[in-house]
């Protein structure tokens, strides 16, 4: 059966110059993530993951080439809506709000989107905190009195509050020591197994790749899928 495709990168290319001379960074790359599988993108300082990023997440344009949600050209879809709608993205230094508590930070995404607020958003967002391992006092706290672990699940919580299919990372892990830097990646899994997002992790850990579903590399302006060890 085949899988449906959320996300498509369709012959992106994208460049810009420096010192007088054209650096392309992606060039013609095309790749279509699955709905419910977790992807990590590895690639050295400079390989053009951000720029990547960036594309997927509609804070720039490619210089040519489009790119699809649900089969639609994100641009006809508009980079704000698209970005309000479609989409959630978890930071290395979390993008919290610092002066709201926890279950704040989670409540706000109801906000951001176009639905309509649940009447319970509240009770909602302990109960999402809650399935990401943030207990009530703990969701009661400011969030700058929080671990650094705890602050990415709130953080995670947040994301999965916006509800959206398509969740980005960018560096999620970066910051964290390797015992919390594996239950959140733990946590990443469950969000695609157990509520089918696609989530696209940048990173430069070997480790965070290992544990995703399809690891990509990317590599002279291209992606390319990992294969066992590599």
């Amino acid at each position: 059966m085949a899988q449906e495709i959320l996300f498509e990168l369709k012959d992106v290319t994208y460049s810009y110059i420096d010192g007088g001379k054209k650096r392309v960074i992606l060039s013609g790359l095309s790749y279509a993530f699955e709905k419910g599988k977790f992807y990590t993108i590895l690639g050295p300082s400079g390989s053009g993951k951000s720029t990547l990023l960036a594309l997927a997440s509609a804070l720039d344009k490619p210089e040519s080439g489009t790119i699809e949600y649900e089969g639609k050209n994100i641009q006809k879809i508009g980079f704000t809506k698209y970005r309000r709608n479609c989409m959630a993205i978890i930071f290395q230094k979390y993008n919290l709000t610092d002066y709201l508590n926890g279950v704040e930070n989670v409540e706000s995404s109801f906000y951001i989107t176009d639905k309509k607020a649940p009447p319970n958003k509240r009770d909602l967002s302990y109960k999402i905190l809650s399935s990401v391992g943030i207990v009530q006092s703990k969701a009661d706290r400011r969030v700058n009195k929080l671990s650094g672990g705890e602050q990415q699940r709130v953080a995670i919580a947040r994301a999965l509050a916006k509800d959206v299919s398509l969740v980005f990372g960018d560096e999620p892990t970066g910051a964290l020591d390797t015992a919390t830097s594996n239950e959140v990646i733990e946590l990443f899994k469950r969000l695609s197994r157990e509520y089918g997002k696609t989530i696209i992790l940048v990173t430069h850990s070997d480790e965070v790749a290992a544990s995703s579903d399809i690891a990509l590399r990317l590599h002279e302006g291209k992606l390319e899928e990992m294969k066992g060890n590599e």
